[in-house]
């Protein structure tokens, strides 16, 4: 029987710059090969709450934190080889930040049209599995 991994709970947030206009970065992710957009995500550090975790991610890699995070729920990133649980913020009320960013990442910055964030989910253009589900959570949210 082969062992699983436990790891640390993730967070994932998707910052709304203004009411349709989302912040994503940018990172060359040298597993795949590529560059991809994507929003913050990190993991949390022992004993740490999730939203100061999602605070913390928000400020390192976006340059704001969040007057209001609304949570999009959680969901497993792999139950066959890893136990990890992802937790998702919808961010808003953002305000710059001052927290140095993390000197191990080399982050592109670019605000687009949430409609837009979207229809790269559709196209296959977004690859990473929390932002797309996010993605789809907050379109299903804004739909009420």
């Amino acid at each position: 029987m082969t062992s699983l991994k436990n790891c640390a709970g993730a967070v994932g947030i998707l910052p709304f710059v203004e009411p349709d206009r989302v912040l994503l970065v940018g990172q060359y992710r040298y597993v795949v090969g590529d560059f991809y957009w994507e929003m913050p995500t990190g993991a949390a550090h022992a004993g740490e709450d999730l939203e100061a975790t999602a605070q913390r991610e928000l400020a390192e890699e976006a340059g704001y934190e969040a007057g209001r995070l609304v949570s999009l729920g959680s969901f497993h990133t792999s139950k066959s080889i890893l136990h990890e649980v992802a937790h998702l913020y919808l961010a808003e009320e953002l305000r710059p930040a001052s927290r140095p960013p993390d000197p191990t990442e080399f982050i592109e910055r670019r605000v687009f049209p949430f409609a837009e964030a979207l229809a790269m989910v559709e196209r296959g253009e977004i690859k990473d599995s929390m932002t797309i589900v996010a993605v789809l959570r907050a379109a299903r949210l804004r739909e009420r």
